[in-house]
């Protein structure tokens, strides 16, 4: 995991604005049940490039990052330099240790919880690292038949390796591994947090943010993903440039027949989840 996300770092660096604009509606859910303000310490897992942090700090509150990937860190610290920013494995680090003051009031994640190897005891180390009372708020993906994000596009690519890339299982660590809403609250529970509560969100991934159809960016994203790197690294110099490039057409033709009034959007299905340390 720490390889994959490492060779993810560059990728995600290059299309934050991207990924940004099309999550503002999972951003704003989290800010809203989290609400981090002056007086909180706030610890921000798997921070990425920092979108979280920006906006913890913006709301005069305390901001903590960790991330598996120094890519990813190094991006947020250049962001949000108020912010402390730690290289750690938030399963087991112990954070503060790592980041010293007072226990977190608040701890939240946009898509950055669902890679542990074993969610429950990450998560039971999270809660040893707030304060009683303190709110944890999440989102993250629910299956990947309701979430085109991992087969639009990417999918035209995929079919052409050998071997082809699995995709992956549910309740393994991964982008779904808490599709089952079920699971995960009891490994919310077994690992110690209370008053759980998991509820749907469902927005739409705009990639017209900008003015554009939205094409170009998304094909940016699936090219620096691990499905986009294999096939450059693969693919491409077996089939020769002009026959990668047609293949590049003929994803950029799916996406043109997913535009929505002349831009791409497709729907996005996610948790929001909310949870409280009763210690």
């Amino acid at each position: 995991m720490r390889q994959n996300w490492a060779e993810s770092a560059a990728g995600w660096v290059a299309n934050e604005a991207v990924f940004d604009a099309v999550f503002t509606p999972v951003t704003g859910a989290i800010l809203e049940s989290a609400r981090p303000e002056k007086g909180l310490r706030v610890l921000d897992v798997g921070c990425g490039t920092g979108t979280l942090l920006a906006k913890s700090t913006a709301a005069g509150a305390e901001a903590v990052g960790v991330d598996i990937s120094e890519g990813m860190a190094a991006a947020a610290r250049e962001r949000v330099p108020e912010a402390t920013v730690l290289v750690a494995d938030a399963q087991t680090a112990d954070l503060l240790r790592e980041a010293p003051g007072s226990p977190f009031d608040r701890v939240v994640s946009r898509f950055g919880v669902m890679f542990f190897e074993d969610s429950q005891a990450a998560f039971a180390n999270l809660r040893r690292a707030t304060a009683p009372g303190a709110r944890m708020v999440f989102a993250c993906w629910r299956s990947l038949d309701e979430n085109p994000m991992f087969s639009l596009g990417s999918a035209r690519l995929a079919e052409r390796l050998d071997p082809k890339p699995e995709s992956p299982a549910e309740g393994e660590p991964g982008p779904v591994a808490f599709a089952d809403s079920g699971r995960l609250g009891s490994l919310l529970e077994g690992a110690g947090w209370g008053e759980v509560r998991i509820d749907p969100l469902d927005f739409t991934c705009d990639y017209g943010f900008n003015g554009t159809d939205g094409v170009e960016e998304r094909l940016g994203q699936i090219l620096s993903g691990g499905v986009g790197r294999l096939a450059q690294e693969q693919l491409r110099p077996r089939v020769g440039a002009d026959e990668w490039e047609s293949l590049l057409d003929e994803v950029r033709e799916e996406l043109r027949r997913n535009r929505v009034d002349g831009a791409l959007r497709f729907p996005g299905a996610v948790w929001i989840v909310n949870a409280v340390n009763p210690a």
